[in-house]
């Protein structure tokens, strides 16, 4: 398992726990900028990127990032926009069930990724408004580093 011992039950209730009061273009923007501060402080070799209504708001590609992220964060995307939750969460409920994402969808493993580093944005009482993405890492810690940007973007 490389999912750092999570369950669906725990990163549900981290999904809930980041739910935003608001987030606009602004905020997105904000949070684009905070987390390539964060990584860049960090030394991280990461690609980001924030999308707010299906919008890319913001995109960065931090030195030494490798173009292969660019392709990740897509297919991470496309997981996202699908099934609501986070890329890590998605691929935990069929790690739980004994199998994988690819087996048990069909999916394309050249259009979706069921791996750590894709973040839906929930707004509270809204829904899915956005996206947050980050690639490079290895999983549980592109994961890990996008609740970290949430979370204080939440306490701001």
């Amino acid at each position: 398992m490389t999912t750092g011992n999570y369950t669906t039950a725990a990163l549900q209730q981290e999904h809930r726990d980041l739910e935003l009061a608001s987030f606009d273009a602004a905020q997105a923007l904000t949070l684009g900028l905070q987390a390539t501060e964060r990584a860049m402080e960090d030394g991280l070799a990461i690609v980001i990127e924030v999308h707010h209504l299906g919008r890319l708001v913001y995109r960065a590609a931090l030195p030494g990032s490798l173009p292969d992220s660019d392709d990740w964060i897509a297919r991470k995307r496309r997981t996202v926009e699908r099934y609501q939750r986070s890329t890590l969460a998605t691929k935990v409920k069929y790690e739980e069930r004994g199998t994988t994402f690819h087996e048990s969808t069909g999916l394309s493993e050249l259009e979706y990724a069921a791996h750590g580093g894709g973040m839906p944005i929930v707004v509270t009482g809204v829904g899915i408004v956005g996206g947050f993405y980050a690639s490079g890492l290895p999983e549980v810690e592109d994961h890990r580093f996008l609740v970290s940007c949430l979370r204080s973007l939440a306490s701001a």
